[in-house]
């Protein structure tokens, strides 16, 4: 569904993202792991066209990207929950949602399903963005996100500063929807435990470039000791 071919990319004369390669087959949930700074937000921002690139190809469904605005690639079908959520702290719950809405270009209200995912958010509909906790924030990020209808929604850190309790009740939504309703996940998760439990597949990255890739199944203790732990 999504292929990413010799991707270079850099800031300020410092290149980040060195021929990076990615693959994410339609109906699987992939995982990129690495330690921080080896460029995993970087390659998110690059692949929604909020980084500009300096070369390479970003293929969705078919139809190459690469070149087009967030807008677009949103209107495609590619959802997005930025590292550190980026809700509308001023506006409400029920505002930030409406804004996936417009965001997909085709739909004309929130689907049902968003509240049946996050119930919270229905009863929270009129309270600021603001004042919602950090787990409800996250619920409302990957809701909004959920409102445009996506085929591919990617996540960057859906756990990071996080209450166990909501971290798992997010495991559980996602592995719904991607293994019973077969939405497209790609995510990026420095969790080892959630990554394991979510994901079908894994891409390692190290330096800006893909080192290994697999089946969750094969992420062995020795790629972890080499490539994962500090």
């Amino acid at each position: 569904m999504l292929d990413v071919a010799g991707l270079n990319q850099g800031y300020a004369g410092s290149q980040i993202l060195w021929n990076m390669a990615l693959e994410v087959p339609e109906g699987s949930c992939t995982c990129v792991m690495g330690r921080n700074g080896v460029g995993k937000t970087t390659l998110l921002r690059s692949i929604m066209g909020s980084a500009r690139i300096m070369s390479g190809k970003i293929t969705f469904a078919g139809i190459e990207l690469t070149g087009s605005p967030p807008e677009t690639r949103a209107r495609r079908g590619v959802g997005y929950v930025p590292q550190g959520r980026e809700i509308f702290p001023q506006l409400t719950v029920g505002e930030n949602l409406e804004l996936g809405v417009v965001a997909s270009g085709r739909r004309k209200k929130l689907p049902e399903r968003v509240f049946e995912l996050f119930p919270v958010l229905k009863s929270m509909l009129h309270r600021r963005g603001g004042d919602l906790s950090g787990g409800q924030q996250q619920q409302l990020a990957i809701g909004r996100a959920l409102a445009l209808g996506p085929k591919l929604l990617i996540l960057d850190e859906p756990t990071e500063g996080i209450q166990p309790n909501i971290v798992s009740e997010i495991g559980d939504i996602l592995i719904r929807l991607n293994r019973e309703e077969g939405l497209t996940l790609l995510l990026v998760e420095q969790k080892l435990a959630f990554a394991r439990r979510v994901a079908s597949r894994f891409v390692i990255m190290d330096r800006g470039r893909s080192v290994a890739t697999g089946a969750m199944s094969e992420l062995t203790d020795e790629l972890v000791s080499r490539h994962l732990t500090v």
